[in-house]
């Protein structure tokens, strides 16, 4: 039996980290389930429904606090079918570990449980042993399930493996088709004055002529705050007219003009819209600036690279299941 060790101990040791099994995501929402049954058949192999349950658990609690009636029964079929899926590709990818006769040694899997009883349990191994308790698992089938994700994360390090180098040439077609992921977002810090000019007919030209005496009186020194929480007549009135930071799109699109093609400090003119009356202040900005080709190409690299790998994956995986039994009901 062919032995793997050096290589699938270092990918063990530092290519997992201590990313748990779905047994801790689900530890606290599993909810005891009666009735069972055969979700698929994966070469020979049986899913159970309890397992697709078990790892759609975490999310499912999440949607059904968030949605109900048809929206939810919609996404829980959704997320089912997606735990299934990921179940039965984990059920070939140890398939194909056992058919090349590999072996993760018992130490690892030892590490591996130490390390989870120090990171998510601050070392108290007799908390640990209670959860799983709780959770109806023993020692022996933790480890198990322990031992089955190093054997995935194992074997897909070992057959996926990406060119080291992306060419320049594709990074800067990446930045030049995708600049925008390199601009962050422009955004103001803006105060705010309203005068509606629409209470009726009659104290428009009033209302008017209020709008100019509130300018006159910024023009001449006053707060713009304090005005505001005088005469402004929108939501934002208590708090002196601040809209905090808003970026583009927030604001009609006359306001917005004005408001992101000002001076930093600057008090707008009278802005006359929809009939109203606007007077606003830029306190500050921020944002809009763009990351150069040599300060994004690291990112760039990176990110080609993790694509190139997940393609290469789904693929190898295709290949896996191109050959495979699989069965769902």
């Amino acid at each position: 039996m062919r032995n793997l060790v050096r290589p699938f101990a270092a990918i063990v040791l530092t290519g997992c980290g201590f990313a748990l099994w779905p047994f801790y995501c689900a530890a606290f929402a599993q909810q005891p389930q009666v009735v069972d049954g055969i979700a698929a058949v994966v070469n020979g192999e049986v899913i159970t429904y309890s397992q697709v349950r078990s790892l759609s658990a975490p999310r499912e609690k999440l949607l059904r606090s968030q949605l109900t009636g048809k929206d939810l029964e919609k996404k829980l079929i959704e997320l089912r079918e997606l735990a299934l899926k990921d179940l039965i590709d984990r059920r070939l990818v140890i398939q194909a570990f056992k058919k090349e006769s590999y072996q993760i040694p018992d130490h690892i899997v030892d590490q591996r449980v130490h390390d989870i009883i120090r990171e998510s349990f601050g070392g108290d191994r007799n908390t640990f042993i209670k959860t799983l308790e709780a959770q109806n698992y023993t020692l022996g089938e933790f480890k198990e399930k322990e031992l089955e994700r190093i054997m995935v994360q194992a074997m897909r390090s070992h057959n996926i493996k990406s060119n080291s180098i992306i060419s320049p040439t594709k990074i800067e077609d990446y930045y030049r088709k995708h600049h925008e992921e390199f601009t962050s977002k422009e955004q103001i810090k803006l105060r705010m004055i309203m005068i509606s000019g629409q209470k009726d007919t009659a104290s428009a030209p009033a209302q008017k002529a209020l709008a100019e005496e509130v300018l006159g009186k910024l023009a001449g020194g006053a707060e713009f705050d304090r005005t505001a929480q005088v005469y402004s007549e929108d939501s934002t009135k208590d708090n002196g007219g601040d809209w905090g930071w808003i970026e583009r799109n927030t604001l009609a699109a006359p306001l917005e003009k004005f408001a992101f093609n000002m001076p930093v400090g600057r008090i707008s003119n009278i802005i006359d819209y929809a009939g109203n009356y606007y007077i606003i202040k830029v306190e500050d900005k921020r944002g809009g600036t763009t990351r150069s080709l040599g300060e994004a190409r690291d990112d760039i690299e990176k990110k080609l690279l993790q694509e190139e790998a997940q393609g290469l994956q789904e693929r190898w995986i295709a290949g896996l299941r191109a050959k495979a039994y699989i069965k769902t009901f």
